[in-house]
């Protein structure tokens, strides 16, 4: 009964990714079922293997598709590295400060390659990836198309441009996710990924420090919270940048605890506890908070419309040898 729930879940996300606008192509399910069967299994085994040693790597898988996702779309840019005398790749960008995850990818990568050689994207491990990251850290599992390609430009430039901002308002979130073919529902949807993982203290030091004229600290900051925070980040400024965990209690597993630390207001990062203090979205935070398995459906479907956003298919890109590298 559980895998005919999975099945027919899976072809519901495929539904749901074929009629979206952020997707020109449809993407398909099983894409690698003949030219590289175990393909979504060897990225998997990579997962396992490198969670079992480091649980945080999940969080950071995630962090890493959505930040690939929304710059250029989900074209495995984000892992180019920069060359000698070129612009600065992405990943340099201030913006994708902290994130990780790269050694599995390439990992997985280097393994694909020599069973299935010019096969297998780089932008789909990522989206494997990050599925099972979902399912691992206790998340829906759902099934992720496949058919994506790699980018062949990757530019620092880009990246602050194109993410959201953590002190971003409900308004310029909308604005920010609904260029990228995304819905304020799926962006509230989403942030409950905020479940799992850390922020390092430069990207909420602000709220606890030197919030504005009238409030050194954030008045939307639940007071013990506050203090919590400030102990385990110190208003010092020598180069120490320490990361804070976004849900202290769970810290490494997707749930929607995530909602109830914003009614309590105990949002780690501005933008999280904006989702709250908005009327834009307060409902859709009580309805997340309210309903812990509907949330969790949502949240897999809206991974799947993420992951098209402005895909490369057919002819377009390329299959890269190396995930660091064009060809």
């Amino acid at each position: 009964m559980a895998n005919l729930f999975i099945t027919c879940f899976g072809l519901l996300l495929l539904v749901v990714l074929v009629s979206s606008p952020v997707a020109s192509v449809p993407l398909e399910v099983g894409f690698y079922r003949k030219s590289c069967p175990s393909a979504e299994t060897i990225v998997r085994d990579t997962l396992k293997k490198a969670a079992a040693s480091d649980p945080a790597i999940a969080a950071a898988l995630i962090r890493l598709h959505f930040h690939d996702c929304f710059v250029r779309g989900c074209d495995a840019s984000i892992l180019l590295d920069s060359k000698p005398g070129k612009p600065a790749a992405e990943k340099e960008s201030m913006g994708n400060k902290g994130v990780q995850g790269f050694e599995v990818i390439d990992e997985a990568k280097a393994r694909i390659e020599a069973q299935c050689p010019n096969t297998v994207s780089c932008a789909d491990i990522i989206t494997f990836a990050a599925r099972d990251s979902v399912f691992t850290t206790g998340g829906t599992y759902y099934s992720a198309p496949g058919g994506r390609r790699d980018g062949t430009v990757s530019l620092a430039s880009e990246v602050i441009k194109n993410l959201p901002d953590e002190f971003f308002n409900a308004t310029q979130l909308k604005t920010n996710v609904a260029r990228k073919g995304l819905s304020l529902e799926e962006m509230v949807t989403l942030s409950g990924a905020h479940s799992i993982g850390d922020s390092h203290c430069s990207s909420f030091s602000k709220r606890l420090y030197s919030f504005n004229k009238t409030h050194a600290q954030d008045p939307e900051i639940n007071k013990a919270y506050g203090e919590y925070l400030k102990s385990k980040c110190p208003n010092v400024k020598n180069g120490v940048d320490p990361v804070v965990a976004f849900d202290p209690l769970t810290p490494t597993l997707l749930d929607n605890n995530y909602y109830k630390n914003l009614v309590s207001h105990k949002g780690l990062l501005a933008s999280d506890q904006e989702l709250w203090s908005s009327d834009l979205t307060r409902k859709m935070v009580k309805y997340n908070r309210n309903h812990p398995r509907k949330w969790g459906l949502e949240f897999a479907a809206a991974m799947v419309k993420m992951g098209s956003i402005d895909v490369l298919v057919g002819k377009q890109g390329e299959i890269r040898k190396n995930c660091r590298a064009v060809n």
